[in-house]
């Protein structure tokens, strides 16, 4: 009987297209998106958008994969460890 494997890491990548549009691989779950800033998690961790007038134009929870527009002015990568949000009991004691 052939031993079940688990899921291999997922390949993540962040691609920018003219400071216009961002392309995200590897997306493991998302927290919060506002027209200035997108919070989401990848395989690699916290991973934060900033901008002005942002807009999801894709999210594929089978792939892993988004996608954002809008006027984007940083890509800021927060902690490695952290790969999903955190519960209320988890962010009351951080």
């Amino acid at each position: 009987m052939e031993a079940q494997k688990k899921n291999p890491p997922k390949e993540h990548s962040v691609r920018l297209e003219n400071r216009s549009k961002v392309v995200i691989t590897g997306v493991t779950d998302t927290d919060k998106f506002t027209e200035n800033s997108v919070l989401l998690y990848t395989c690699m961790g916290e991973l934060i958008i900033k901008g002005r007038d942002l807009r999801v134009t894709l999210l594929s929870v089978e792939t892993g994969d988004m996608a954002v527009e809008g006027e984007i002015d940083g890509i800021i990568y927060g902690d490695s460890q952290v790969k999903s949000p955190l519960g209320f009991m988890g962010r009351l004691f951080k």
